[in-house]
């Protein structure tokens, strides 16, 4: 590993499989996360990006693959072959935001027993005056009123319950968050507040954040890098600015195609894509993208292309796209007379 990557994910896979049918839900995913960075993971529902954050974290056991984390002390570990013992010892570091901030807490608990909960399962010996006192102090500084510490989650709303699952999360000050859908579930407003909240924490405690959203306009706003997910598959990696200005993946180049630009003089072309996503049971031969990829050949029919490193340092899986970097996937914003 890098020195400065505390996260290698390597050819992680992971399969389902039920009454004899086999789901490919991540196929051979790869990439790097550096200390600091936010890594957003995008693509449209059902391509695998939840059940890659949470492969990483190991609420899922991976079918293949390693992922390799450098711990606080330093120390450099295949996070998936760990045994229980020294799981329970690392797993404070790395933590989950969950996508539905209600389903996610006890409605038994109040908010500051589960705020706290996570300081009872890996520090059981601390006092409960400290940890009560850490768990206000988290509170506190995601934005809760500790007066409230004593209701319970129904009498909070989206926004707040959000932040209580971030405050749960940073209670016992990790080093890693993958933030699965965090801010979807919240109105725009709130939204914002949410991923302001999320930067400052960031940039005050030192986190590094795996950022999975199916929304780009938020992904752009927070991630310094962004993978893009097919079917399962990673087809595109590339720092934030050079993705969202010239996109070289199809699929990509489809999904900022349909974000809205709040301008009306600025016209933006939209690409819709051809039929619906295929059947991750029964994928298509070749580039699983190329029944609905309008620059498709027959090499894509045939071959599935591989994720390689492009002439600009990013990754790419597509047997065009240093071919159409020249000239094509140009859809570039072009401004209009109102």
């Amino acid at each position: 590993m890098n020195k400065d990557t505390i996260l290698e994910v390597k050819n992680v896979s992971k399969r389902f499989t039920s009454k004899g049918v086999t789901v490919k839900a991540v196929t051979d995913v790869s990439f790097n996360v550096g200390k600091g960075e936010t890594i957003g993971i995008v693509g449209e529902s059902g391509c695998g990006k939840t059940t890659l954050g949470r492969c990483i974290v190991r609420a899922h056991e991976a079918s293949e693959g390693e992922v390799w984390y450098r711990t606080e002390s330093g120390e450099e570990l295949d996070f998936l072959k760990v045994d229980k013992k020294k799981m329970k010892e690392i797993r404070k570091e790395i933590q989950m935001i969950f996508q539905d901030p209600y389903s996610s807490l006890d409605p038994r608990m109040t908010v500051l027993d589960i705020i706290k909960e996570p300081l009872q399962a890996n520090y059981p010996k601390m006092p409960k005056a400290e940890m009560d006192a850490l768990a206000k102090q988290m509170a506190e500084k995601v934005g809760l009123n500790p007066a409230y510490l004593m209701r319970y989650p129904h009498a909070f709303s989206g926004g707040q319950r959000q932040r209580i699952g971030i405050a749960r999360a940073l209670v016992v000050k990790p080093q890693l968050i993958v933030c699965d859908e965090a801010v979807s579930a919240l109105d725009v407003s709130i939204q914002a507040q949410v991923i302001n909240l999320l930067r400052d924490l960031q940039k005050e405690m030192n986190l590094t954040y795996l950022f999975i959203s199916h929304d780009l306009s938020v992904v752009e706003h927070i991630s310094d890098k962004v993978g893009v997910m097919y079917l399962g598959r990673l087809v595109e990696f590339a720092p934030t600015e050079d993705m969202f200005k010239k996109p070289m993946h199809p699929y990509t180049e489809a999904l900022l195609s349909a974000v809205p630009v709040a301008d009306p003089t600025i016209k933006r072309e939209r690409i819709p894509l051809m039929g619906e996503i295929p059947n991750p049971a029964n994928p298509p031969s070749g580039c699983y993208f190329h029944e609905r990829c309008r620059y498709c050949t027959q090499k894509c029919v045939d071959e599935a292309p591989e994720l390689k490193t492009m002439p600009d340092g990013r990754l790419c899986a597509c047997h065009r796209a240093e071919e159409l970097s020249l000239g094509g996937f140009d859809y570039e914003v072009q401004g209009t007379e109102a």
